[in-house]
């Protein structure tokens, strides 16, 4: 289920998103836009959200399926996590209706994916879901951060 939903929202949804949306256009499309506008709202708010949540609720999964950690004791860490995920969920999430709130969205939830990709590199003896995770954080941050240089130039 973990892969799925990582697939979908990082991929699929943002996607099919920006296909529908510039097929559906009549005037001609910025790509850039579409691409970062559909992003920050699936991995950003969507995704985000979603772990949040999860991590609010049921922190044992990342505590113990991401990183593998038994101890009941990281489970108010994760959920302190999830406060934060549930946050920038919202601000991803309402950035597809406020348009200015995009950029500021791209920044913030850029800046989380990278810094938490980057955490995941030291760590020896990653699980596959550790590993997607790293993986999927940098897909994301790479492509936020050319979001955000190509809109700010």
């Amino acid at each position: 289920m973990y892969f799925a939903m990582v697939i979908l929202l990082l991929l699929v949804f943002p996607a099919a998103s920006v296909g529908a949306e510039a097929m559906l256009s009549h005037q001609g499309v910025n790509m850039v836009f579409l691409v970062g506008k559909w992003l920050v709202f699936w991995a950003v708010g969507v995704r985000l959200f979603i772990a949040g949540i999860r991590q609010v609720i049921q922190p044992r999964f990342t505590a113990e399926e991401i990183f593998g950690i038994r101890d009941q004791s990281a489970f108010a860490i994760v959920r302190e996590v999830g406060f934060a995920n549930l946050s920038m969920g919202v601000l991803g999430i309402w950035s597809l209706f406020r348009a200015d709130w995009l950029i500021p969205a791209s920044i913030v939830g850029g800046l989380y994916y990278g810094l938490a990709g980057v955490g995941h590199l030291p760590r020896k003896g990653k699980n596959a879901k550790e590993l997607t995770a790293m993986l999927s954080d940098g897909f994301v941050f790479l492509v936020l951060l050319g979001f955000v240089v190509r809109s700010l130039s």
